[in-house]
């Protein structure tokens, strides 16, 4: 495997909703979402994945599906999840990041909006 950067830099990139409402309305940030964007942070640079050609892990504000939140979200394959704790975030890392394999239990629900 080539250390080139593919042709659109990274190879998948996972954007965190960190959006924090103060009018009330839920929000991922009412879930610990910084807390799962800092893992998933550490675990792939842990995994040796972070980089260019690999894998990238951005913060996002309001990615405009809360019903399902916490949200995070990855391209190119636009792959929408929810997740609950470390052990998804993992679980993320592993299957998705690394290996490529979606991970269908967490997938959001296509219609679930805000």
């Amino acid at each position: 495997m080539s250390s080139a950067p593919s042709p659109s830099y990274y190879q998948r990139h996972i954007f965190f909703c960190l959006n924090q409402r103060e009018n009330g309305e839920a929000s991922c940030g009412d879930h610990d979402a910084q807390a799962a964007f800092d893992h998933c942070k550490a675990r792939v640079k842990q995994a040796g994945l972070s980089g260019p050609g690999k894998v990238r892990v951005n913060k996002a504000g309001c990615l405009d599906r809360c019903a399902g939140g916490p949200i995070a979200v990855v391209y190119p394959e636009a792959v929408w999840y929810s997740y609950v704790d470390k052990s998804d975030i993992d679980e993320i890392v592993e299957s998705h990041l690394r290996d490529g394999k979606v991970v269908e239990r967490l997938l959001t629900p296509p219609d679930l909006g805000r």
